[in-house]
């Protein structure tokens, strides 16, 4: 099973070896998509957690009383293809390059895998093209 979560390091946790020891201790893979934490500061970081679920619920547990704040990516971002009109306003603002603008075919592209979900591009979109989907199915 796959979760995606945002975790937010306070200053006194940036130092902790955590994606290690959610390997060695619950047999957790974590793929760092994306990650701004720099030495003495805050920081934050989206990753995508795989493991068996009981292993990533006793995951979280250790996460949050390691004084991590956890938020939960609550979907996956859609795209109307009805109502696009490959305008790529929206590649312009995504920070994993998951939609990217293709000069040379004028089109849009939408990598999901890539994808953040950190919902930049929906208020970005002038046709209302993407939204947030809760329930991927």
């Amino acid at each position: 099973m796959k979760r995606r979560l945002t975790l937010h390091f306070p200053r006194e946790a940036v130092h902790q070896p955590i994606t290690y020891r959610l390997a060695v201790d619950f047999d957790i893979a974590a793929k760092i998509l994306r990650a701004q934490i720099a030495p003495n500061q805050s920081g934050t970081m989206v990753v995508e957690l795989s493991g068996d679920i009981d292993e990533l619920d006793a995951a979280e547990v250790w996460l949050e009383r390691q004084g991590l704040g956890l938020r939960r990516t609550p979907g996956e971002i859609g795209i109307d293809s009805h109502r696009c009109v490959d305008c790529g306003i929206c590649s312009s603002v995504c920070p994993s390059g998951a939609l990217r603008f293709d000069p040379l075919t004028a089109r849009l592209h939408f990598e999901a895998p890539r994808c953040l979900v950190c919902e930049q591009c929906i208020p970005s979109c002038p046709l209302e093209a993407i939204s947030l989907v809760l329930d991927p199915a």
